[in-house]
């Protein structure tokens, strides 16, 4: 599982929609759509319900965009408190 993978399971769940999703994460429909369809097929169910309208997460993936969110914002503090330690030893 990538945290490209990750970022775009994220996206289109905030969204709601394929293409907002894309143009948020600066991506054509194509790649995206197969990080949503690649990470489906690795956790062996599906995310999303594909509707006319857009996508609607389902119970799966509902339950997964809480840990999706921890582990991006874990991710993001694990950046920060390195360059912050990268920062202070090219101060000394």
């Amino acid at each position: 599982m990538s945290l490209t993978h990750l970022q775009s399971f994220v996206a289109v769940a905030e969204e709601g929609h394929v293409g907002r999703a894309a143009r948020r994460l600066h991506l054509s429909q194509p790649p995206l759509s197969r990080h949503i369809l690649a990470l489906e097929d690795e956790l062996g169910t599906r995310l999303f319900e594909r509707t006319s309208r857009g996508m609607r997460l389902l119970p799966a993936g509902e339950a997964f965009l809480c840990h999706a969110r921890r582990i991006l914002a874990e991710v993001d503090a694990a950046v920060l408190a390195v360059r912050g330690l990268g920062a202070d030893r090219t101060d000394h």
